[in-house]
């Protein structure tokens, strides 16, 4: 009985700083005065993101093609630095929005969607679609939390085909589109075909530890990792990530309910042959044709479909190699500049 009302008291501690920590700043309003600009609410994160990439990438692109965008941090003077940008940024300390603008809000502030002016045209940008109900207890919210009652959402945009499907189900009244994730291939790109990586496996600890523990323990347990060295790839800079894959010739993907999946699509487009889970979102750009998609949650498949590709390794490295540099071709021609450019055209004229 103690026990269990110290864990109540300590989640709703937890809940409270994380409700705290999504309230958006409070963003002034005015009335027209140019043009349109889609402004990209985003938390003022200095870590490295994946998704904070993508919507300074969505910025830079919609000015490049004539579409006034800004990303819309909290607090005056903030922007990413840990990689390389000239994005136009501005603050909420300084902005005036206008109903003629577009307010393109993360899915990270879905329980503080309500406190942004009612006056201003919404679009929730969901990175993640397995998020959407985060600090939505069932039992105190009502259908279609956290949209319900917000005012001026026009439509959603995903990532993925899986989200994308994820997010009609769950709100068949708004309008859902799909602007694709970029993997940067200046960054990630194959090493020297003819040079052959030392017998190395990168994965990332941070993505489900405990199944990543099983994994290994068994591949351990097996002999299968005798001769290689395991390669655990965290907080390190985006270059340095893209060095360690192109050394390393088979990843480990323990990807969980991802709203795209970007770790294993860059692993593949470095060259590696990714085995793992597809994080559900990933099943798009896995292809057995070269590379290995294990079914979700089961940590012995996962073990064994490793021990094959490290063995195969073994025999015949060219031949993983090859598969590595097909997928390789198959992230570069499916997820460039250009395709998130055509998406983000179609999706955003409906709205300017």
């Amino acid at each position: 009985m103690v026990m269990g009302a110290a864990r109540r008291v300590a989640h709703a501690v937890q809940r409270a700083q994380d409700l705290k920590v999504r309230q958006p700043p409070v963003i002034r309003t005015g009335p027209p005065t140019g043009e349109p600009v889609v402004y990209y609410l985003t938390p003022d994160n200095p870590r490295p993101s994946g998704g904070l990439r993508q919507i300074y990438r969505h910025v830079d692109l919609l000015n490049a093609s004539g579409t006034a965008a800004a990303v819309l941090h909290h607090e005056r003077g903030f922007r990413c630095d840990w990689f390389p940008n000239d994005t136009r940024v501005a603050s909420a300390a300084d902005a005036v929005l206008t109903p003629a603008d577009l307010l393109v809000v993360a899915e990270w502030y879905g329980p503080a969607l309500g406190r942004l002016p009612a006056e201003l045209r919404k679009i929730v940008f969901n990175q993640n679609a397995y998020r959407t109900f985060d600090q939505q207890p069932f039992d105190t919210t009502t259908a279609g939390a956290p949209l319900a009652g917000v005012a001026n959402v026009l439509a959603l945009l995903a990532v993925s085909e899986d989200n994308e499907e994820f997010l009609r189900y769950a709100f068949p009244q708004v309008p859902v589109g799909r602007a694709r994730v970029v993997v940067d291939t200046d960054v990630f790109f194959p090493g020297d075909r003819d040079e052959i990586p030392a017998r190395r496996i990168a994965y990332l600890p941070r993505r489900r530890r405990a199944d990543a523990e099983q994994v290994l323990h068994l591949l351990r347990a097996r002999g299968a990792l005798s001769g290689w060295e395991l390669v655990p790839i965290d907080g390190v800079p985006e270059q340095r990530i893209a060095e360690l894959l192109r050394e390393c010739p088979v990843f480990l993907s323990f990807s969980e309910r991802e709203g795209f999946g970007l770790p294993p699509a860059e692993a593949m487009a470095s060259g590696a042959y990714v085995v793992g889970f597809t994080g559900l979102a990933g099943r798009e750009f896995f292809d057995e044709m070269f590379s290995v998609p294990v079914p979700e949650d089961d940590v012995l498949a996962f073990a064994k479909r490793a021990a094959q590709a490290l063995e195969t390794y073994e025999t015949d490295p060219g031949g993983v190699r090859a598969m590595g540099r097909l997928a390789a071709h198959h992230i570069r021609d499916r997820y460039s500049a250009d395709g998130l450019r055509d998406d983000l055209a179609a999706f955003y004229s409906r709205f300017l």
